[in-house]
């Protein structure tokens, strides 16, 4: 729409699926992968937003996040802002492939949290339980904690195969220590979570191929909830 067109206020540098998150009325935007989607991005800028509406027309540079690549949680709990797992490394397209085809290349999943809080400068806090990634939306925010289902953890170390993560991970944010607090009915990589009235929900996503195997198969799109007792 011509509102739309008015509202896109073009970011500096281009950048492979960042994190992203509104922050004390502005819109961060950081990480990521470069061009190439596979070598990590280091950048984070930042708009002053307000009712849907840009305030500034340039993106402001803000200090680069310590470690970059996509597929993060980006999550703000008690005015602080979170950067959760992610990897380096990504799918790479093929040059002037006909069909857009893409090459995997060596991917590294890591577990890295980072905080930005009043004094502006990144702070390196406990590390996940194991290393996790593709959990862009797959988090909540309730009782002081952030929960996270799921993602994708370090590859099989002989196959090179993606290994799914089925477990569900608690951020204590009063003493900045991690727990698992449950698992799911499988493992899980890019689920949507919610809570709603005690309840932990996730629907979508892509699943192993069963009890024995952690690899992706099925995408899905089956809803499951627990209580949740945090």
């Amino acid at each position: 729409t011509q509102e739309a067109r008015q509202l896109h206020n073009p970011i500096v540098a281009i950048m492979y699926a960042p994190a992203t998150q509104l922050w004390r009325g502005r819109l961060h935007v950081m990480g990521g992968g470069k061009e190439d989607r596979h070598e990590p991005g280091l950048e984070h800028w930042s708009l002053a937003v307000k009712n849907g509406k840009a305030l500034e027309n340039e993106w402001r540079a803000e200090i680069p996040i310590p470690r970059g690549g996509p597929h993060r949680a980006c999550v703000v709990a008690n005015d602080k802002l979170f950067v959760i797992g992610g990897q380096e490394g990504d799918f790479m397209p093929k040059p002037g492939s006909p069909i857009f085809k893409c090459a995997r290349r060596h991917e590294v999943v890591y577990g890295d949290v980072y905080m930005l809080d009043n004094e502006a400068k990144w702070k390196q806090l406990s590390p996940m339980p194991k290393p996790d990634s593709h959990i862009e939306f797959a988090w909540v925010v309730v009782n002081n904690s952030i929960v996270i289902v799921g993602g994708t953890t370090e590859k099989h170390p002989i196959t090179k195969k993606m290994i799914l993560v089925g477990e569900v991970f608690r951020f204590d944010l009063e003493t900045l220590k991690w727990s698992v607090i449950g698992r799911m009915p499988f493992r899980i990589k890019t689920a949507l979570a919610g809570y709603w009235d005690g309840w932990l929900y996730f629907t979508s996503g892509q699943r192993d191929r069963g009890p024995d195997n952690p690899t992706p198969k099925k995408v899905v799109g089956s809803m499951w909830r627990t209580k949740l007792h945090v």
